[in-house]
């Protein structure tokens, strides 16, 4: 551990340390899960049950000072790729020079109408490598029409933001279609006939079956986020969609992951796709992970209380298992004199932006949220991301630590494990 970090939150700690600090010294092997416990189908491992039945290692890793790490050189800039000028000129208006490597891959596979599979991380950029040659493909013909498919609302409304930074003076209008906020607005946008339509696979489904969306003007589809819909529960609901969409057509997948259910539905809609792969690590060499041990006996909202009051967690991410349990703990934090909000899903959409937004502008220090809610978060400048409850998988907690330490900033993980 660097001494920086045990000075973080040294001295004056309220409970014993049995031996030190609270923070482990080191991994920990532990017994392996039991039967109950065991991996979900697809090979998702699980981490329910007390600290007793998972290996605490996975949760533990010093973050590496390397003094020249490796440099992604791109073989393209965005000014080499064959888009429309005005499109250019928003890209570098946005400060976009050099794209990521999926990006780099991505373009130009998409611009050439290729059906693409993409396998990356998240906070890589996926967004842009399929919203830039969508847009330029609407630019050259106005008839093409875009169905982009995502597991969240919090998703559906970045991509949405990310879409009209892209647009402006290009006359390309979105709809953004998810529950939790009124139905009645989404389907008069969908009476104007947008060139890019975002979704939810359940809200998607109601408005097809409400006749307020017809899937037969639609030209390319795209899947973000494909493996986090799946482990949600829409399999049977992306087929039903993709379905109704007319052949040929253009289909992206991305997606962190890719599972035999996944693979199915790549077979069964995708032609000939292109495979893109740039994951190169689970998490980011830049996240410091360690474990938080609560005593017997101690409380564990006590021991939390102490790691907010340090200086350097100013800006913490927290996630919770149960949406009660989100907000219960949201409202007992502000009791104690910090600034909090939460997002789950008994919140409506206005509410849960209201909540992000605060949070990204530095008006609250805490964010409390479920893994669902979370999912597709793009915030700048979190500086720690607390498990205050355990993930109930190895992914999901690959996912949660990955909201901090973004763009090759430090960022710290801790996952609190009674002991």
């Amino acid at each position: 551990m660097s001494e920086n970090f045990k000075k973080s939150f040294g001295g004056g700690s309220r409970f014993p340390r049995s031996g030190g600090s609270r923070f482990s010294s080191g991994p920990r092997k532990y017994a392996g899960s039991s039967p109950r416990q065991g991996g979900r189908p697809g090979g998702r491992s699980r981490f329910s049950g007390p600290a007793s039945t998972f290996d605490l290692s996975r949760f533990i890793n010093k973050a590496v000072i390397i003094e020249e790490a490796p440099r992604f050189v791109p073989e393209h800039k965005f000014s080499d790729f064959a888009l429309d000028e005005r499109l250019k000129q928003n890209i570098i208006k946005k400060g976009y020079t050099d794209p990521t490597p999926i990006q780099d891959r991505s373009i130009p596979h998409v611009l050439r109408g290729d059906d693409v599979v993409g396998i990356a991380n998240t906070g890589t950029g996926k967004t842009a490598a399929f919203l830039i040659p969508l847009i330029n493909k609407v630019l050259l013909n106005r008839n093409e029409r875009v169905l982009i498919m995502v597991p969240t609302r919090e998703l559906a409304t970045q991509i949405n933001d990310e879409l009209r930074g892209f647009t402006p003076g290009l006359q390309i209008y979105a709809a953004t279609c998810v529950g939790g906020a009124s139905i009645g607005p989404q389907m008069s946008d969908l009476r104007r006939k947008p060139q890019f339509v975002i979704g939810t696979p359940g809200r998607l489904k109601d408005l097809l079956e409400r006749r307020a969306l017809n899937l037969s003007t639609f030209t390319a589809a795209v899947l973000d986020e494909a493996d986090r819909m799946l482990d949600m529960g829409f399999i049977a609901d992306m087929r039903t969609i993709l379905s109704l969409l007319p052949a040929p057509r253009h289909t992206l997948f991305f997606s962190a992951t890719l599972s035999t259910e996944i693979e199915r539905l790549i077979g069964e809609f995708l032609r000939e796709p292109v495979r893109i792969s740039v994951k190169t690590r689970e998490t980011s060499a830049n996240i410091e992970q360690d474990v938080v041990r609560v005593p017997r006996g101690a409380n564990k909202l006590d021991v939390l209380h102490d790691l907010l009051v340090q200086p350097d967690f100013n800006k913490v991410l927290i996630f919770g298992r149960t949406k009660h349990g989100v907000e219960k703990l949201s409202k007992t934090l502000n009791d104690r004199g910090f600034k909090s909000e939460s997002i789950h899903g008994n919140k409506t959409q206005n509410k849960r932006q209201k909540a992000l937004d605060l949070f990204k502008r530095d008006h609250v220090q805490v964010l409390v949220a479920t893994d669902v809610a979370a999912r597709g978060l793009d915030i700048a400048g979190v500086s720690h991301v607390i498990n205050y409850d355990l993930p109930s998988s190895h992914e999901d907690y690959i996912h949660r630590i990955g909201r901090t330490g973004r763009a090759g900033k430090k960022g710290k993980a801790l996952t609190f494990v009674e002991a």
